[in-house]
């Protein structure tokens, strides 16, 4: 920050307003040439105030100037998720050709006038991967040189030159400055993003003291506000923070604030309350701020349509227990399906900016959630999605290609940017992307089960190269990385050849309405599956029974090293006699192959056992354990089910002890 900014900022300053400035005198501080960094998702923790004083002092100063030169003028500008509402609001307050001179963002699809400075050539302009730019702001605040990370790796981020594409991020002829470099560690390869100073940080909180101290109790995200407070602070810089309200000194909560008043050189008071709404449709929801749980019968099933028909069978990928993140647009409609199917509670649904657990909203509420677990800040949110975190992604189909590349980045003179999809695509243990078959002019119906197609005259998507790589085929393939690829009446997977089709929607010719609308022919091996006539069915697809029914096949797994059997019985409801049945034919065949008797650990967590065929089931364990273990031990959390299934192995016999935890069941067969 110059001397003359530090002036400025003491002249503003007395004890009794302590750090409190209007909006306009905050501006005042940004100088010529000055790198910003603003928060926010959407219109989530976005300084609305803020960019409106700044854009204002701009057009004001060009007014007067002779030359008609405005200022602050010659600003970079960096930010990580889309802020703006694809019209006026937002970032778009920005995008006037003379206050910035480069915009490093991570998606650029909602504000339309930055993107049309940078499709024009008239700024310079970078597209780097969401989950970059906040951990960037973290190694900036820690004087790190930058980021490495293997995000990136083959697509339009990697330095290196794709299909004669403009690479390394940059958006345009002008922008020529390399911010990001290829490096080999022990062998691999890697991607290293050059840190940046920042002179301004601009975020938003609820209530400020007026030392500065910074709570988000009305917020629905936390987002990277800290992070770029720090940055900003660490550079030298000034952080302004826009707020609700004001309260005395020292009374805050300490555990309640998120950015310390010692990282604060200003607090602005939202002067409207269209400046401070908690999204850019919700004034406050209390739903959001978590403040309440709602129902989930609250959320409206989604008509039958092609949009319904993606979601239902991108839900069928659902399993029990993953952690799933819901990307937006056509995604969001998985959320809807799993709501309807009473599946929420078997999932923990997350999304990019912080949110775990709950049903994460659309639109241009997207980013906010209801019901949630927890909120925790971006930065951290992408540590988990790149270490691998998420066990399953559903992400937008915008177009792709004969290797199973994906663009949903740039389309001609359209600037989408790639948000945080190129983190969550590569890091995902395995992805599902959705989107309708052709692009736009789509009317279908669903007649006696069967998908008739109405009109079919859009774009079309599957196209021999993709014009903007945000996600690698190749590189999937080479990671062992699963990839399918749903549409309304087609399924294909990723594999070493290229797309297969592997499933096609009842009443669909796939000659005439698959590959009569393709620039490629796909891999095609026999005759591809029809696709479940469930998801064409306006009734339950059972989708809850689906997720819960493991094949008892997969319910037993080896240990060779430790001659242990673990068998689990999670969620297991055992009935009837043929259940009984069933069960002692999985275990005599699995132990038949092993050809030695074992130890045991089985899992009943949530299992049920049916009080007719309880003394059956327990005789035949007795003579699985007379015959095939050493000794077995059981663990479940459920005290009923520990006494009820320990009476009843007693009363057979077998040792009726059940261990409360995983580990405990296990320590037992070690000291054994």
């Amino acid at each position: 920050m110059s001397t003359h900014g530090r002036e400025l900022l003491q002249a503003l300053r007395s004890f009794e307003k302590g750090k409190i400035v209007t909006a306009r005198e905050a501006v005042q501080l940004v100088q010529d040439g000055d790198t910003l960094a603003t928060g926010g998702f959407v219109g989530i923790g976005f300084a609305e105030n803020i960019a409106v004083a700044l854009e204002q002092r701009f057009l004001e100063s060009a007014e007067q100037d002779p030359d008609g030169v405005g200022r602050p003028e010659g600003l970079t500008l960096i930010y990580a998720a889309g802020q703006g509402d694809g019209k006026e609001r937002g970032l778009n307050h920005f995008g006037h050709e003379g206050l910035v001179k480069r915009v490093i963002g991570g998606h650029w699809g909602l504000v339309p006038k930055l993107q049309s400075l940078a499709v024009a050539n008239r700024i310079e302009a970078y597209n780097l991967p969401q989950g970059v730019i906040t951990h960037l702001f973290r190694d900036t605040a820690a004087h790190k040189p930058g980021h490495l990370t293997k995000i990136g790796l083959g697509t339009f981020v990697d330095p290196r030159s794709i299909d004669g594409q403009l690479s390394g991020g940059k958006i345009n002829a002008c922008t020529t400055e390399d911010l990001v470099s290829l490096m080999m560690l022990d062998g691999e390869e890697y991607l290293f993003y050059k840190s940046f100073h920042i002179d301004v940080g601009i975020v938003r909180g609820t209530t400020a003291d007026i030392d500065g101290n910074i709570t988000m109790e009305k917020e629905a995200l936390t987002l990277e506000a800290l992070a770029i407070a720090m940055a900003a602070r660490n550079s030298g810089g000034i952080v302004i923070v826009q707020v609700e309200r004001i309260a005395e000194r020292g009374s805050l909560n300490p555990r309640q604030v998120k950015i310390p008043g010692v990282l604060v050189d200003c607090v602005v008071v939202a002067e409207k309350p269209e400046y401070h709404m908690q999204t850019f449709v919700e004034p406050y929801s209390p739903a959001f701020a978590g403040e309440i749980r709602v129902p989930a019968t609250m959320i409206q099933a989604m008509p039958m349509s092609e949009r319904k028909i993606i979601a239902r069978r991108a839900a069928l990928e659902l399993r029990a227990n993953s952690v799933v993140n819901l990307g937006i647009g056509m995604p969001e409609g998985v959320a809807s399906v799993a709501a309807e199917e009473r599946v929420i509670d078997l999932l923990t649904l997350t999304a990019e900016p912080g949110v775990i657990g709950g049903i994460p909203a659309s639109g241009l509420n997207f980013g906010a959630a209801v019901n949630t677990q927890a909120i925790i800040d971006q930065p951290y949110q992408f540590d988990f999605y790149d270490g691998g975190g998420l066990d399953l992604a559903f992400l937008g189909l915008a177009q792709a290609d004969r290797e199973g590349n994906l663009n949903v980045s740039k389309f001609g003179p359209r600037l989408a940017g790639a948000g945080g999809f190129i983190n969550i695509s590569q890091s995902a243990k395995r992805v599902v992307f959705v989107g309708t078959f052709t692009a736009g002019g789509l009317q279908v119906d669903v007649v006696d089960g069967r998908l008739v197609i109405r009109n079919d005259t859009g774009p079309k998507k599957f196209i021999p190269q993709v014009e903007h790589r945000t996600f690698s085929g190749s590189y999937a393939v080479k990671r062992g990385q699963p990839a399918l690829y749903v549409t309304e009446r087609c399924v294909f997977q990723l594999t070493a050849d290229g797309l297969e089709l592997i499933e096609v929607a009842p009443g669909v010719d796939i000659e005439r309405d698959i590959l009569a609308r393709m620039d490629f022919a796909p891999v095609i091996r026999g005759t591809p599956k029809t696709m479940d006539a469930a998801i064409f069915d306006d009734g339950p697809m059972d989708l809850r029974a689906r997720m819960l029914e493991v094949p008892l096949a997969d319910r037993l797994s080896y240990d060779d090293q430790q001659n242990i059997l673990f068998i689990n019985f999670e969620r297991l409801a055992i009935r009837s006699t043929a259940h009984v049945a069933a069960v002692k034919a999985e275990v005599d065949a699995r132990l038949a192959q092993i050809g030695k008797k074992v130890w045991a650990i089985v899992n009943y967590d949530h299992f049920e056992l049916a009080p007719e065929v309880e003394d059956e089931y327990a005789a035949m364990v007795a003579g699985l354990v007379e015959r095939y273990y050493f000794g077995v031990s059981r663990y479940t959390t459920s005290g009923f089910l520990r006494a009820k299934l320990g009476r009843a192995l007693k009363r057979r016999g077998v040792a009726p002890h059940i261990y409360e935890s995983p580990h405990a069941a296990l320590e037992h067969v070690r000291d054994t």
